[in-house]
């Protein structure tokens, strides 16, 4: 049957037949006892497998596997585990359902985007815009929400960075073992792998299909490196977000375009389409095509498809926005708009900016006209989206510009660390994790012991400086880094300092280098020898982003630099999985982009969550998440004549009158109860509000039941 999948090939012991199962579900990845399930088949292969269940398995000998089959503990947790993982794949999720009203249309939402962060092994994302796909799927696989994804295999990754002695970022390629990762072919009817044709495309690209399963939700994945195409078109999605103009047109066509025609031939019907951000939109025009093959005239099936259709845009940064060239569009649609019933005119038209008509053909702008529901990613980033687009609705004003806000979030199984996950299973009641949008249940937080939340987060910043310590014992090793490199990537980190965390894309606007403004007073904060901090970067400059890789030398160079006395360090090579071991155990987030540039941001959320407080300009989400007692703000208010020297010197003073001296109040006991409280309010005041759970039900209730009603 089209659709099926090619069966995982283990050499599995009958009684454990079912991790295979398991292995290529990622509902192991935010449930801590299953991946206990095969971090305790082998320790150390868990460890060499870098997490990743179905290149361990493939791996793991045959006598490991029929110890454990025969081991009676092992087994009790197996079959504990198993049981619920499947219930849970077999049943529906209650939520979704028991809120749609009765009777409802098929109520199938299709998730189009360019990037999906989901596990490090499938290096499917680039940043924030990825993850927020990935955490959007696995919330609605909890709540339910019957969702089919597509996206694009990326066989080479967004960029494995890697560090010169000088301190310039270079990218080497780390080819994805496409047989060691949980993901499988897509198999047709005569048991082939699916490959589907992107129509009036020409010369043809074809496109293989493969699937993740993310809990309940199908992931759909489009490859193009097989032998059908042309060479040029083999290695059209091997890196994200890289490749000239050109490449880049051809890989939206096979997102939008192909990526309705996977969903077409599985025999998948939908009825919503959920964009997030404008990489997809050609998908609007096929959705419209569909219809009028069907019988249906260009302006009543354009309404169709606006009116069940939801778009997300995720930047304020006019070059986040994908545009191309007129003859360009010319040369690939040229044929295309007549299928539309349109002339060049009309057909330009729908992707026509009318702030810059000039400029070429806008996706964003394609997609803002295409769809009745728009959201900007946060509160503030709503009202920069409105001010930015209202040229589309010159006779409105600006606050009835019908663009609304949903915020970002987290999804908080995926994001909490499980230690900390069972302090909270402790204190905040059996139902907590189920009812965690509920601000109510985060209350309890207050009655967990100080003393108790403290140790387990300095577990967890021991645990932090131990991983980077042992990356750096690896390098060593493997590479016979110099000792200088050793010292710039953490190998002198002290568990036992205050240290602040900043790890995000190293783009112009996010100023990672905004706290070196005056490096001397930086120096005698960083080196005070009673109350000590340090710094960890990390993060990766977009391969073509000169001045961006220029930053990053420029912080690299820093942790370098003797009079820093080793408080500072960049660790290379930023990921999901550092990214988890960073939010868990650094004592501080710094987040300091320009203004308004951050529509959202959500590592600061995967912190808080976490237990550590951020410090952030007034941008993004934390102009809704700060409440004054639960981390730090500063900037945004008013113009500055010179901002980087006006919030640089905001972070100092900040640093020197309020944060370190809070944090060294320290009592006789050993914990400094002021920042303990200050963690706890952090805690509570920002898990349910930015929890995904929360930003999915309101996609639901705001957007999805009307769509689905249309």
């Amino acid at each position: 049957m089209t659709g099926a999948s090619q069966k995982p090939i283990f050499d599995l012991p009958e009684r454990l037949v079912g991790l295979g199962e398991l292995a290529f579900n990622l509902w192991w990845s935010w449930h801590p006892e299953a991946r206990m399930l095969f971090k305790t088949l082998d320790r150390q292969r868990w460890k060499e497998s870098v997490h990743n269940p179905v290149k361990m398995l493939k791996n793991l000998p045959q006598e490991t596997l029929e110890a454990a089959a025969s081991d009676p503990e092992y087994l009790r947790h197996y079959d504990a585990v198993f049981a619920r993982f499947r219930h849970y794949v077999n049943t529906r999720g209650e939520w979704f359902w028991e809120t749609i009203p009765d009777p409802c249309p098929q109520p199938i939402v299709a998730y189009f985007s360019a990037e999906y962060g989901l596990q490090h092994s499938l290096p499917f994302y680039a940043g924030g815009l990825g993850f927020l796909a990935g955490d959007h799927l696995k919330e609605c696989s909890d709540l339910g929400v019957p969702v089919i994804a597509v996206g694009f295999m990326y066989p080479e990754g967004y960029v494995r960075q890697k560090i010169r002695e000088d301190g310039w970022q270079e990218g080497t390629d780390e080819i994805l073992d496409r047989d060691a990762s949980a993901i499988s072919r897509v198999l047709d009817e005569s048991g082939e792998q699916l490959v589907i044709r992107v129509p009036l495309i020409e010369p043809p690209i074809h496109v293989a299909v493969w699937k993740v399963l993310v809990g309940r939700v199908t992931l759909y994945l489009m490859d193009t490196d097989i032998e059908l195409n042309e060479p040029w078109n083999r290695r059209l999605p091997a890196h994200l977000y890289q490749g000239g103009v050109e490449e880049r047109l051809c890989q939206a066509i096979v997102l939008g375009i192909g990526g309705y025609h996977v969903l077409d031939a599985l025999g998948i019907e939908h009825a919503v389409l959920h964009l997030n951000e404008g990489g997809p939109a050609f998908v609007l025009l096929e959705r419209v095509r569909e219809r009028m093959e069907k019988g249906m005239g260009y302006e009543d099936a354009a309404q169709e498809v606006r009116n069940t259709s939801v778009f997300t845009t995720h930047t304020p940064v006019p070059a986040g926005h994908e545009i191309f060239p007129f003859p360009l569009m010319e040369k690939y649609f040229g044929s295309y708009w007549k299928e539309l019933g349109l002339d060049r005119e009309a057909f330009f038209q729908l992707g026509n900016n009318p702030q810059a008509p000039d400029a070429g053909f806008n996706m964003t702008a394609l997609a803002l006209k295409m769809s009745a529901f728009r959201n900007g990613v946060s509160k503030r980033h709503g009202e920069v989206t409105r001010a930015m687009w209202r040229g589309f609705w010159p006779e409105l004003a600006e606050d009835e510009i019908p663009i609304d806000h949903i915020t970002n979030s987290i999804h908080v199984p995926k994001w909490l660390e499980p230690k900390m996950m069972l302090l909270f299973h402790k204190y905040l009641g059996p139902d907590w994790l189920v009812n965690h949008d509920d601000p109510s249940i985060w209350e309890l937080i207050d009655d967990i012991p100080d003393e108790e939340l403290w140790q387990t987060h300095i577990w967890l910043k021991n645990k932090l400086v131990n991983v980077i310590r042992e990356r750096m014992r690896t390098r060593w090793i493997e590479d016979r880094i110099s000792p200088s490199i050793s010292i710039a990537e953490g190998a002198m980190l002290d568990p036992t300092v205050l240290t602040i965390g900043f790890a995000r894309r190293f783009a112009t606007y996010k100023r990672a280098n905004l706290i070196f403004h005056d490096r001397q007073r930086l120096k005698k904060i960083l080196n005070d020898p009673w109350h000590p901090v340090q710094i960890i970067f990390a993060g990766k400059a977009h391969p073509e982003d000169m001045p961006g890789k220029g930053i990053l030398q420029e912080v690299f160079n820093a942790a370098r630099d003797p009079e820093f006395a080793g408080r500072i360090a960049f660790i290379e090579g930023y990921g999901e999985q550092l990214a988890q071991y960073m939010v868990h155990g650094v004592d501080i987030w710094l987040n300091n982009p320009m203004p308004p540039m951050e529509a959202s941001g959500t590592s600061g959320m995967k912190a808080a969550l976490n237990g550590v407080p951020h410090l952030s300009i007034s941008d993004g989400w934390w102009v809704e998440g700060y409440n004054g007692k639960n981390g730090w703000s500063f900037g945004g208010e008013k113009e500055a004549e010179n901002p980087d020297q006006a919030d640089a010197e905001a972070i100092y003073e900040l640093l020197e009158k309020e944060i370190i001296p809070l944090y060294y109040d320290v009592s006789g006991d050993g914990v400094p109860h002021g920042w303990v409280r200050t963690m706890k309010e952090t805690i509570k005041s920002n898990a349910p509000r930015f929890s995904a759970r929360r930003m999915i039900k309101e996609y639901t209730e705001k957007f999805y039941i009307k769509a689905l009603l249309e």
